[in-house]
């Protein structure tokens, strides 16, 4: 196991929550390489670490954050699209950290408006080496990019509506909202409908190991 990346790999929680890590990614159909299973255990301990000084998650325990932020944020996977994508009120960075980490050929931006959550990232960020992504610290209304993105990855921020009003200006005509939720979102998905021009492309049931209750991801795109 590589230990050029981080330290923290030498933490006696790391074969296991690395095994757990690669035994849930192969269940998405995802063959992870050495060095990115070595990173988001990196990514894992180095969370687990900050967040007993700054609150940043409220799952406690390292083995649980595989589960709930690492496997969860890997079941979108199958549906990254693009080269430039944004996670908004990204927290810890989850998804775009971990999707940053699974595709150092796109560039990925995290967006937060919380100080402690985006000065974690930053550090991750340069622990992990991870080059292709930029984090901002800013309210997504407010936020303006140097170019539109692909995609705009959301998981746990607010709701549809105000996703798509504070992120509309920052998508290409042709890109894609990925809007991971618990359950069907159906009065959500309705406000939102009446009220811009949306196209609902699917909302897919994501079945995530080791966690229980509904997850669902909307795919939402411009109505042309």
């Amino acid at each position: 196991m590589s230990t050029d990346t981080f330290p923290l790999l030498d933490h006696p929680l790391s074969i296991q929550l690395r095994n757990d890590i690669c035994k849930g990614a192969t269940s998405f159909g995802i063959d992870l390489t050495e060095a990115k299973a070595d990173l988001l255990t990196d990514y894992v301990l180095l969370l687990d670490k900050w967040n007993k000084a700054y609150n940043l998650t409220a799952i406690r325990d390292p083995k649980e954050m595989v589960f709930r932020h690492i496997l969860d944020s890997l079941s979108i996977v199958p549906h990254i699209v693009g080269d430039y994508i944004l996670d908004v009120g990204s927290g810890p960075g989850l998804p775009g950290i971990v999707l940053a980490i699974l595709y150092p050929e796109k560039k990925f931006t995290t967006l937060d408006s919380n100080g402690k959550k985006t000065r974690f990232m930053q550090q991750a960020k340069n622990d992990l080496k991870l080059d292709n992504l930029t984090v901002a610290n800013c309210r997504v209304e407010n936020f303006e990019a140097p170019q539109p993105f692909d995609a705009i990855t959301s998981r746990a921020f607010s709701s549809l509506v105000n996703m798509v009003d504070g992120t509309k200006h920052l998508l290409s005509a042709s890109g894609v909202y990925l809007a991971m939720k618990g359950l069907y979102p159906e009065e959500e998905l309705k406000e939102l409908m009446d009220r811009h021009e949306i196209e609902l492309v699917g909302c897919e049931p994501l079945n995530v190991p080791g966690t229980e209750g509904d997850r669902h991801l909307v795919i939402l795109t411009n109505r042309h």
